[in-house]
């Protein structure tokens, strides 16, 4: 009943830059499958109606499809495909952008006992699980609020705040909690993520991130491992490739200066690692990106 409802209101208010009248929600509405496309994650919650999606961080790879839903806790370096998705039935799914504020002001009030306990660790930046009906039903009535203008500035916060409050006791509640928790392994690896978002293009020493991460040196590795599914080292040459392949976009036949924004002293490593990630040469892909009309990114489903 949820799934059928759901999919009704996805397919209504889906609209071509995935914007809805809710700040922080977003639709998607895929009608056939796409090729692998590399995207930052975003933090976000995601849950899919119809169809499928396949995503994959460092060597991990997470499917999740209709009554399911996917929690990304940091923001990652992906690579994104739509695997069932046709006009006749199109992949339908929603996102909600998950802010760390909101989630530690839950945790504040949450009482004694409410919150499950979890071993030790930084778990891993993205999670996929089936949606229990609690959660479906609250997502079904945020979407609702799209057809009641009336309603949606007082009752859309409400329901946000429960949303994320099944998600924070659910099955994948552990990646979630961690946003909120400033001393959490996940908010320290989290700070070494977007040290080297920044300095994509400036050498570095590990050991360097990881007292600025304020972690040891054999902590930081193991919990950046557990969370990115990636070394530092692959981690900083897949923001220096996506990087390049938006550069090129709009500056195609400038593919040595691209490089060397990105941090590449060396063209002909810049041309093997990027046509490694891409399946084609950076001349080739510019050429084939000007060509395609390029879908919002991240891993919303």
């Amino acid at each position: 009943m949820h799934l059928e409802e759901f999919r009704t209101l996805l397919a209504r208010h889906a609209r071509p830059d995935w914007t809805t009248a809710i700040d922080g929600v977003l639709i998607s509405k895929v009608d056939r499958p796409d090729p692998p496309a590399p995207s930052m994650s975003g933090t976000v919650l995601a849950v899919i109606a119809q169809g499928a999606k396949r995503l994959a961080l460092g060597e991990r790879v997470y499917e999740y499809g209709a009554g399911q839903y996917l929690v990304a806790s940091v923001d990652l370096p992906v690579t994104g495909q739509f695997v069932q998705a046709d006009p006749g039935e199109p992949a339908l799914g929603v996102g909600l952008v998950l802010e760390p504020s909101a989630v530690a002001e839950l945790l504040l009030q949450a009482g004694p006992g409410d919150i499950p306990h979890t071993g030790g660790g930084a778990p891993s930046g993205i999670a996929v699980s089936d949606a229990p009906a609690e959660l479906l039903d609250a997502v079904v009535r945020l979407l609702r609020l799209l057809d009641e203008p009336r309603d949606r500035a007082v009752l859309a916060p409400l329901i946000k705040r429960e949303i994320l409050w099944r998600v924070i006791t659910g099955e994948q509640g552990a990646t979630v909690r961690q946003l909120g928790l400033a001393d959490s392994g996940l908010s320290h690896v989290s700070r070494a993520v977007r040290w080297i978002r920044e300095h994509y293009a400036e050498a570095f020493r590990v050991e360097d991130v990881a007292r600025l991460s304020g972690m040891s040196v054999s902590a930081f590795y193991r919990n950046f491992q557990a969370v990115t599914a990636m070394s530092p080292i692959q981690f900083q040459k897949q923001i220096r490739l996506q990087e390049a392949r938006l550069l090129l976009a709009t500056h195609p036949s400038d593919v040595t200066g691209v490089g060397q924004r990105v941090g590449y002293d060396n063209p002909s490593q810049f041309s093997r690692e990027y046509r490694r990630q891409f399946g084609a040469p950076p001349s080739r892909d510019a050429a084939r990106l000007r060509d395609t009309v390029r879908s919002p990114a991240g891993a919303l489903p």
